[in-house]
């Protein structure tokens, strides 16, 4: 069977009750892992650390996991984990509720100065949106734009569709839900009741009825029996009576549930004391067993997969804007009953202003109009409602519902219509612009799958003929091969002999590359400047067998350069410096007698082998054989594996600023640049930049 990869709603509902035990935790920091998944590590009095996450992506998870099983925190924190971070730092977690009975998680965070809602939506294409205290959107990871729901900066968070939650309804209700039913007993659960597949058959077994039994078969005896299952079912996740299992076939896991079910019986199982240690868990596992297939980065990309999401977006897009025409002419329409019946509106404006001149409260004014109306008075009759909280008389104008703000003439509140109207336009060309991009992101992808199969069919043809160099700049459409690497976490390049180099950001991944990735046959590199990062020149992989190497002096300089490049001999604007080279067995975290060694820092003993005037130029450029990738480092290595490259210097532009210069160099080279935008974002240049201002420099 396949593994679970999502949680369901009864998950989330026995997940809540735990999830509120950390009530309290201070937010330290928050990381964002590949777009979906979030991490926030958090301060607990009594328990310490508290790492939470929420994934959205693929896998659909909520829970507190096992600081062993939290991944390294990512390399530079994106605009959203930034935003998060400028948010919740130093707030207290306040809770979480699950929204309804659906996959909707909401958590609450506190700060003196703001409070925060994170609204986790763990169903469809799964998203995540970051809410002020007004429920307004700050952020979100994807943007949604329904007739039915909006979810985008700036606008109110619209909830999907109320669902029925059958833990909370009453017997009669229950019995007529399911009698409205066409289908058998537990597709009804599953589908009209909002359980589930595995649930639905779960309660028919616990009520010992017939699962394909149909709606219209069913007595009152069989109603009994699954309206108490569910009744059972609910008093358990609402008293927190949880035995909760991680199930396995093949000694893989497959499934994790609150409590032991009927319907998994024959599959071998283990106990645990908590839910979410279960959920940890099993994901922690999920995500460590191997694929069936392993990726080599070079299979055909799902394009039909991409075609179809870009699809979906320009559906949205559609449905927002004539959600948007809709919402314009029926403000339009409102301005023109306000016109068309000027004289009535404008004695229910002065009827109302009077009395609240005279000091009558909003109850009184109510009681007046609805006398008023019993007497047959027309503008008292046409009063409909009245909002003493925000001033607002709401008239019916020959059907035309339209609130008028009793504080202003009708002229005034007819203006304020036609404004609304007028900005309601605007979202609606703002939304046109959006789906004329996707159109042409869609057009790309399409463009990339020909491309590709056109290659395919290349391929087989000149199977036997010496392949011919490709000119990637002037294609219409560049595939994309981007598989994922070990040593992208750290700064890299391959030499010009094809070894790897890997150097540390900071005093976090020196340490890391020093303690978990160093082996006795590599080099170990290290500026004569304070303040550079450990370098490391690979003579094998992680994962292969270590083997004596015998380094070109060409991968011995490039390694050093790198050194010097991405050190403070950038940053203080020198444009050369000098490097080391080390044995790994020369490097050492013990300090001499009476010293002490700063986090980052290490102890070399021993002989060196100096590169005097080294130096600091890098190039950064886009590759794309065999891989789709930005890439950086010492010029002689990158230049001729790069399709275009730019070189850089010590210079005035700061680190981001260099990298959007760069980003629009390479647009303007690349006719597909919407591949530009995929693979060489700013963010990603600017991560093989040095720290420090740069320059480009034309060659």
């Amino acid at each position: 069977m396949d593994a679970k990869r999502e949680l369901t709603s009864v998950d989330l509902a026995a997940l809540v009750a735990e999830l509120n035990r950390y009530e309290g935790a201070k937010v330290d920091k928050a990381y964002l892992y590949d777009d979906d998944l979030l991490r926030f590590r958090m301060r607990d009095f009594d328990r310490g650390r508290v790492e939470l996450m929420i994934e959205v992506g693929e896998v659909k998870r909520a829970h507190v996991a096992d600081p062993d099983h939290v991944a390294d925190a990512p390399g530079r924190p994106p605009n959203f984990a930034m935003m998060l971070r400028n948010r919740l730092s130093g707030a207290d977690f306040a809770g979480v509720e699950q929204y309804e009975f659906d996959r909707i998680l909401e958590f609450t965070f506190e700060r003196d100065d703001e409070n925060t809602r994170i609204v986790a939506e763990l169903f469809g294409q799964g998203n995540v949106a970051v809410l002020d205290e007004a429920g307004e959107v700050v952020q979100s990871l994807e943007t949604v734009r329904l007739k039915s729901r909006t979810v985008a900066p700036g606008s109110q968070y619209g909830f999907p569709e109320s669902r029925l939650h059958p833990l909370e309804m009453s017997y009669d209700a229950f019995v007529r839900r399911m009698e409205e039913s066409d289908t058998d007993v537990v597709r009804t659960l599953a589908t009209q009741l909002n359980f589930g597949g595995l649930y639905g058959e779960e309660l028919c077994s616990r009520a010992n009825v017939e699962k394909t039994l149909d709606i219209t078969e069913a007595d009152e005896e069989v109603y009994e029996a699954l309206y108490d299952a569910i009744g059972r079912l609910g008093d358990r996740l609402r008293e927190g009576d949880v035995e909760p299992r991680v199930y396995l076939e093949d000694d893989h896991v497959v499934d994790v549930t609150p409590f032991p079910l009927e319907e998994r019986e024959g599959l071998a199982q283990e106990a645990y004391d908590s839910f979410n240690t279960a959920v940890d868990e099993y994901f922690n596992r999920l995500q460590r067993e191997p694929e069936e297939e392993t990726s080599t980065g070079t299979e055909r990309p799902d394009f039909e997969a991409e075609i179809a999401k870009q699809e979906r977006i320009i559906e949205q897009q559609e449905g927002a804007i004539e959600g948007f025409e809709e919402q314009a002419e029926a403000e339009r329409e409102r301005a023109e009953a306000l016109y068309a019946n000027y004289d009535l509106v404008d004695d229910i404006i002065s009827t109302v202003r009077d009395a609240r001149e005279a000091g009558e409260g909003w109850d009184d004014i109510e009681a007046t109009l609805e006398e008023g109306a019993e007497r047959g008075i027309p503008a008292a009759e046409a009063v409909v409602d009245i909002d003493s909280k925000e001033g607002t008389v709401t008239v019916d104008l020959d059907g035309t519902r339209v609130p008028v703000d009793a504080a202003m003439g009708v002229e005034k509140n007819a203006d304020e219509l036609y404004k609304e109207a007028k900005r309601v336009e605007e979202k609606k060309e703002g939304a046109q612009a959006a789906i004329e991009n996707t159109r042409e992101e869609l057009e790309a992808v399409k463009q990339r799958r020909e491309a590709w199969e056109a290659d395919d069919d290349e391929d087989e043809a000149d199977d036997d003929e010496e392949p011919e160099d490709v000119d990637w700049l002037s294609r219409s459409s560049v595939p994309i091969k981007q598989p994922e690497h070990w040593y992208e976490d750290f700064r890299w390049f391959h030499t010009s002999d094809d070894f790897l180099v890997v150097g540390g950001r900071n005093a976090d991944e020196n340490e890391a590359l020093v303690k978990k990735y160093m082996e006795s046959n590599d080099r170990f590199f290290h500026t004569q400047a304070h303040g550079g990062p450990v370098t490391i020149l690979k003579a094998t992989g992680p994962s292969e067998k270590a083997r004596d190497v015998d380094f070109p002096d060409s991968s011995l300089r490039e390694a050093a350069q790198f050194a010097v490049a991405y050190s403070s001999v950038w940053k203080d604007g020198r444009f050369a410096g000098d490097a080391y080279m080390v044995d790994p067995d020369q490097v050492s975290k013990t300090p001499e007698s009476g010293e002490y060694i700063e986090k980052g820092g290490f102890v070399i003993r021993g002989d060196r082998t100096y590169f005097r005037d080294v130096s600091a130029s890098v190039t950064v450029g886009i590759q794309c054989e065999p891989e789709t990738r930005v890439v950086g480092g010492p010029p002689a290595a990158i230049e001729p594996k790069a399709a275009t490259t730019l070189r850089l210097e010590p210079g005035k532009y700061a680190q981001n600023d260099a990298a959007k210069l760069c980003y629009r160099r390479f647009k303007e080279q690349f006719a597909d640049e919407s591949f530009v935008r995929k693979v060489a974002s700013p963010d990603r240049i600017q991560e093989f930049l040095p720290p420090g201002g740069s320059d480009i420099v034309d060659e």
